[in-house]
Parts: C-alpha cells; sequence; structure tokens
C-alpha cells in the first residue's frame, strides 16, 4: 500500500499555498486532512467551499451531522476534529458521545435529527420506517432535508479521504464509545 505524507507548503500548487496561508492565519496550522486534500489543485477549495455553504442547518446540528457520519464511518481523524468543534459550539463530552451513537436524549429535535442522518448514511440515501416523518414533526423542513444530505455528503468525502490516506490525526483523540 502506498503511504501517504502530509504535503508542506511547498509540496503543494501556488493556489493551495494560498489557502494554506488563509487556514494557517484563521486556525493557527493547517489540519492535515485539509492538506491531504491539497494533493490536488482544485480539491482543497472545492472542499472548503462546500464546508463553508451557506445552510439552513445551525452549526449546532451541522455537528451533529458530522459526528454521526463519522462515527458510522469510523474515521478517527473526523472523530477526533468534530469533537473539538462539537465542544466550541458547546456541546459537552457526554453530550458528544450521545449524539455519535445516533440518537439523542437531550433535544428531540437533534434526536430527529440524528436518526434520519444515521438512516441515511446506513441506508445508502434511504429512510428506514418512520424516521423522516419524525424528522419534519420535529419542526426540520424540506430544505433542513436537503442541507442534511449536502452536509453528510461533505461528511463522507473528508470521512473517505482519510479511510484511503490514513494520515496522522492532528487533533485530540476521541475516546472510544
Amino acid at each position: 500500500m502506498k503511504t501517504f505524507t502530509v504535503p508542506s507548503r511547498s509540496d503543494v500548487s501556488v493556489t493551495n499555498q494560498a489557502i494554506f496561508d488563509g487556514l494557517k492565519s484563521k486556525l493557527g496550522f493547517v489540519p492535515n486532512l485539509y492538506a491531504t486534500f491539497a494533493y490536488s489543485d482544485t480539491a482543497l477549495e472545492t472542499y472548503i467551499n462546500l464546508q463553508s455553504a451557506k445552510s439552513s442547518l445551525s452549526a449546532k446540528q451541522r455537528e451533529v451531522v458530522n459526528l454521526v457520519v463519522s462515527q458510522l464511518n469510523d474515521c478517527k481523524y473526523c472523530l477526533a476534529a468534530h469533537t473539538a468543534i462539537g465542544k466550541l459550539v458547546g456541546f459537552t463530552d457526554s453530550q458528544i458521545l450521545e449524539i455519535r451513537k445516533g440518537s439523542i436524549s437531550f433535544d428531540p429535535k437533534l434526536d430527529a435529527l440524528a436518526r434520519v442522518v444515521a438512516s441515511v448514511t446506513k441506508g445508502r440515501g434511504r429512510v428506514e420506517g418512520d424516521v423522516l416523518e419524525r424528522f419534519f414533526a420535529a419542526g426540520f423542513t424540506q430544505a433542513n432535508l436537503v442541507d442534511t444530505i449536502m452536509v453528510i455528503g461533505d461528511k463522507i468525502i473528508s470521512n473517505y479521504l482519510h479511510s484511503a490516506t490514513q494520515i496522522p490525526v492532528d487533533f485530540p483523540q476521541a475516546p472510544a464509545l
């Protein structure tokens, strides 16, 4: 198997070097997974644009999606990163663990979201039983469903990139379930 190393600024295109500079300015470092996208001259910018696109979902709702999908795909990198981000948006350690399990006792609306995310991810787009009806009954809209699927797609991309490359995780390890 080919071993992937994390490209440095000098290893990537001029376009990606500018993105690295922006990430370093904003975050203080270039996350290894973002750097790995920079093997492609276009993927890093495309991915960042997808990840930062406007959404009808709140930051907390997006983190529910990110955590559930990353857990189902067993992505150690994304679980570590989104555990840290989950704390930044206001979730506690115990809430993050519960979210990762795909059902949420502390917020019925987020529970409906987590269940639809798990169903869509496991079913490759198909939603089982009454999960979708419960999602809408919780107050979500058709726009929210579309945006949820967009975030699922975003997270699957990064989960798969890490699974294929196994680049080092540069966030504190997420606790095991």
